[in-house]
């Protein structure tokens, strides 16, 4: 069994898979381009990101381009755990 504490991608993509009613989301599709995300979305993928892996997501990690993709979310998750192991 993957550790998603310490490689993200697969929780990401589970909760997003539940979030758009079983889509198939790839790594690097954006998520706002192509419908599936909204700003609603967003703050329950920051709230999902605070609660699954324990972190803060502060207001200027807020960009959206952090929340794009599986792959951007899963790079903001490395940087905050990284910062905080420091």
């Amino acid at each position: 069994m993957t550790d998603t504490k310490t490689n993200p991608q697969g929780a990401i993509a589970a909760f997003m898979t539940r979030s758009f009613d079983g889509a198939k989301i790839e790594p690097d599709q954006d998520i706002f381009e192509a419908g599936y995300g909204n700003s609603m979305f967003a703050m329950q993928l920051v709230a999902f990101v605070e609660s699954h892996f324990g972190l803060d997501i502060e207001a200027e990690d807020l960009e959206i381009d952090n929340f794009r993709s599986i792959n951007r979310v899963a790079a903001l998750v490395a940087r905050k755990q990284a910062m905080a192991a420091a």
